[in-house]
């Protein structure tokens, strides 16, 4: 009989996984990947640790998707990249 777990999967290990986005800031990752879980794409956030002494400024967070969610996900992050950020004067909305 197969498992029926309703808990989040995410991509399995054997996968084909792509990186979709990286960035310095963990904040921002954790964002992202809110989105495209949101919009029902499983996704993998990994850390990438470098010596600051040796590699400065290098460093962050990278998502990776399945590669057949790719070109969704890709989407979904432009559109949120072309939208203004929280707090801009822009964003509100006048009344």
């Amino acid at each position: 009989m197969p498992e029926t777990n309703s808990s989040e999967p995410k991509p399995q290990p054997n996968e084909k996984l792509v990186k979709i986005f990286d960035t310095e800031r963990e904040s921002e990752a954790m964002m992202v990947q809110g989105l495209l879980e949101s919009a029902g794409i499983e996704t993998d956030l990994k850390s990438i640790d470098v010596v600051q002494d040796v590699y400065p400024g290098l460093g962050g967070v990278v998502i990776l998707v399945r590669e057949e969610d790719a070109a969704e996900a890709a989407k979904i992050i432009e559109s949120y990249r072309k939208s203004p950020p929280l707090g801009d004067e822009t964003a509100e909305i006048s009344g």
